[in-house]
C-alpha cells in the first residue's frame, strides 16, 4: 500500500499542542471564515426550507442550495453501499424515488439503470442504499427519478477500510477498522500503528494523530486529541473523520467518524439488570418470539444490530416497542463483523445495563429448574469478582419438520444433539478487558474478574441451529465460515458454522428433516406451553402478533 503521508504532511508532535489550541480557537468561527483561514474545502451542511421534496432540493427548485449528495460508496462482494448525506429536515427516499446507476471510466454518463438491491432508513444522518454488483471498474451512484442524477463520491474497498469510531467515556477513541489481518482473541503491537483525525486523508493539509494505547482483531483505541475533546461541535460536525495510520504502509481509508460520545458520568445504579445484544440479518418472522420469551424471564432490554435485512425488520421492532417493549434497531451495515458489532453494542450497553447476554435470535436461554433470569444473576454472580456466566449450548436439528412450526421454535423442535456445542455468554459490560477482544462467544474480562460455567441443570442455552431447510439456508447466507460472503466457497469448509457433511452445496439433502436427532428434550416446550398458553384462545403470545 502507497505511503499516502507523502502528500500531505502530518503535525509533528512538537506542534501538536499549538495545533490543538488552533483548531480550539478555530472552532468559534464560522463555516466561511474558517474555510477562508485554513483553505480547506468543508462542506457546510445546508437544510432546506420546510416543505422542500426531496426530489426540489435535488434540482434545485426550492430556495435552499442543494444538500442531497453522495458521500461516499463501500464495495462489498455481494452489492455496493452508497451513503447519501441526508438532512433530517428532508424526507427519505423509499426504494421507487431511487435507480442506481454504473459510469464507465472517463465518461460522465450512466451506461447502465437498476433497481437497488433496497434502501435503509437513516443512519448517523445517512440513508443507505444497496446496488447491485456489476462489472468491476464502474463507478456506482444514484440517480433520483425522473432526472436527479447524482455525481459518484468516493469509493472504497470493504476490506480495507476505517468504518465505524466512537469516543468512549474515557476520551479515548475506538475504531473499528478492515485490513490489519490481525489474528482472532490475540493482542496485538500497539506501536506500529497511530490513529489520525482530519478531513480528507487522500488530500490533506495537515492531521491530527495520536498513539495507538491498544488494538486487538478489528479493535483500536487511541488517545483523542484535546481538540477533540475540548470542541463538542467538532465531533457532532459529520466532515471530521478518524483512521488508522500503519507505520511504513499508509493511511487506511475512512469514514469513520466519532460521533458517539459515551456518558463521563457513571450512574449511580443501572437501569436495567439485564439486557441482551444481537446481530441479525432477516430474522424479522421470529423476533416477537424471541423478544417476548425473554422478556418474560427477566430480560429487560434489548440491543438489535441490523445486519443489511431487507423483510421488513424495522416494522417488527416498532411494534414491540409500541407493546412496551424496550428494544433499539441499530443499522449495522459491516458484513462479517459480529465480534466488532458485539464490542460496540457493550460500550452503548454499560451505562445502562448491569448484564448484557451475547446471543443470536435462534437461541434461547432456558432456565430448567423454572428460576427467573434475576434469581440467576443473583445466585451465580456471587463473590463480586464473578463477571462472565457461560452457558453450554445444545444444538437442535429439524426434529422431523418440513415447514416452520406455527407455534414458533421453543415448541416445533424438540430434538437435539446429545453433546452441547460452544458456549454463550453473559457479562458485566463494566469488567471487560479495554481492548474489547471478543470472540462472539466470551469477552476477554479485565484483571480481577473471572467466570463461571453455569450448570446445566440451572442454565442452557436452546440453539435452534438447524431448523428447516427454507430457514436453514436463508440463515446462513453471507453468515457461513467466517469471512466468507456465500457458502458456495471453497473456504473454511471445515467450520463449525457449516453443516456437517453438507459442505459447500446449497442443495437439500433428501435426509435434512431428520438430521441432527440424537436426544429428544422437550423441557423449554413443555414450559412455553405450560406458562405462555392464553387459557381463552389456547394462543402463545406471538401466535397473536402474527
Amino acid at each position: 500500500m502507497k505511503d499516502r503521508t507523502k502528500r500531505g504532511p502530518l503535525v509533528p508532535w512538537k506542534g501538536f499542542f499549538w495545533l490543538s489550541l488552533l483548531l480550539v480557537f478555530f472552532s468559534g468561527f464560522t463555516f466561511s471564515t474558517r474555510r477562508l483561514l485554513l483553505r480547506e474545502e468543508f462542506q457546510p451542511r445546508l437544510v432546506s426550507s420546510r416543505g422542500s421534496s426531496a426530489m426540489q432540493v435535488i434540482s434545485g427548485e426550492s430556495s435552499a442550495t442543494p444538500v442531497i449528495s453522495v458521500r461516499e460508496t463501500v464495495v462489498f462482494p455481494d452489492q455496493v453501499l452508497v451513503f447519501l448525506k441526508y438532512p433530517q429536515s428532508i424526507p427519505l427516499f423509499t426504494k421507487d424515488d431511487i435507480d442506481c446507476i454504473y459510469l464507465s471510466p472517463n465518461s460522465s454518463q450512466p451506461g447502465l439503470k437498476l433497481s437497488p438491491l433496497s434502501i435503509d432508513d437513516e443512519y448517523l444522518n445517512n440513508q443507505i442504499v444497496r446496488c447491485p454488483v456489476q462489472s468491476p471498474g464502474l463507478t456506482v451512484s444514484v440517480a433520483v427519478k425522473p432526472n436527479g442524477n447524482l455525481p459518484a463520491g468516493p469509493t472504497h474497498r470493504w476490506d480495507l477500510l476505517a468504518y465505524e469510531a466512537m469516543i468512549d467515556r474515557d476520551n479515548t477513541t475506538i475504531v473499528f477498522v478492515k485490513g490489519l489481518n490481525l489474528r482472532p482473541g490475540r493482542l496485538s503491537d500497539p506501536s506500529r500503528l497511530e490513529c489520525v483525525y482530519g478531513w480528507d486523508f487522500s488530500n490533506i493539509k495537515f492531521l491530527l494523530r495520536s498513539d495507538v494505547v491498544s488494538v486487538g482483531q478489528e479493535i483500536v483505541r487511541c488517545r483523542t486529541p484535546l481538540s477533540i475533546l475540548n470542541s463538542p461541535q467538532r465531533v457532532s460536525n459529520d466532515s471530521i473523520k478518524v483512521s488508522v495510520r500503519v507505520i511504513r504502509r499508509g493511511i487506511l481509508p475512512s469514514i469513520a467518524r466519532p460521533e458517539h460520545r459515551m456518558d463521563p458520568h457513571l450512574p449511580a445504579r443501572k437501569q436495567h439488570e439485564m439486557c441482551i445484544c444481537t446481530m441479525l440479518r432477516n430474522q424479522a418472522r421470529f423476533l416477537r418470539e424471541w423478544v417476548m420469551y425473554h422478556a418474560r424471564i427477566g430480560v429487560q432490554r434489548w440491543f438489535i444490530y441490523d445486519n443489511n435485512s431487507d423483510d421488513g425488520i424495522a416494522d417488527v421492532v416498532e411494534s414491540l416497542v409500541a407493546g412496551n417493549f424496550n428494544i433499539s434497531r441499530h443499522v449495522w451495515p459491516w458484513i462479517k463483523t459480529q465480534e466488532a458489532g458485539f464490542a460496540h453494542c457493550a460500550l452503548r450497553a454499560r451505562d445502562s445495563c448491569e448484564w448484557v447476554g451475547f446471543i443470536d435470535v435462534d437461541e434461547f436461554f432456558h432456565l430448567p429448574e423454572g428460576l427467573s433470569l434475576h434469581n440467576v444473576l443473583m445466585n451465580q454472580s456471587r463473590p463480586s469478582d464473578v463477571a462472565e456466566l457461560r452457558a453450554s449450548c445444545h444444538n437442535f436439528g429439524p426434529s422431523g419438520l418440513t415447514q416452520v412450526p406455527v407455534k414458533g421454535v421453543m415448541v416445533g423442535y424438540t430434538c437435539r444433539l446429545s453433546a452441547p456445542e460452544r458456549h454463550k455468554s453473559i457479562v458485566k459490560p463494566e469488567a471487560l478487558n479495554s481492548t474489547l477482544i471478543n470472540l462472539v462467544h466470551h469477552f476477554h474480562l479485565r484483571d480481577g474478574f473471572r467466570h463461571v460455567n453455569m450448570d446445566r441443570n440451572v442454565m442452557v442455552v436452546n440453539h435452534y441451529k438447524y431448523q428447516v431447510w427454507e430457514v436453514f439456508k436463508e440463515k446462513f447466507y453471507r453468515r457461513v465460515a467466517t469471512y466468507v460472503s456465500d457458502w458456495q466457497q471453497e473456504v473454511n469448509v471445515g467450520s463449525k458454522d457449516r453443516a456437517p457433511g453438507l459442505g459447500t452445496k446449497a442443495v437439500e439433502p433428501p435426509d435434512w428433516s431428520s438430521k441432527f436427532c440424537e436426544v429428544t428434550d422437550t423441557g423449554l416446550k413443555d414450559r412455553v406451553l405450560h406458562e405462555f398458553t392464553d387459557t381463552k384462545t389456547g394462543m402463545l403470545p406471538w401466535e397473536n402478533q402474527q
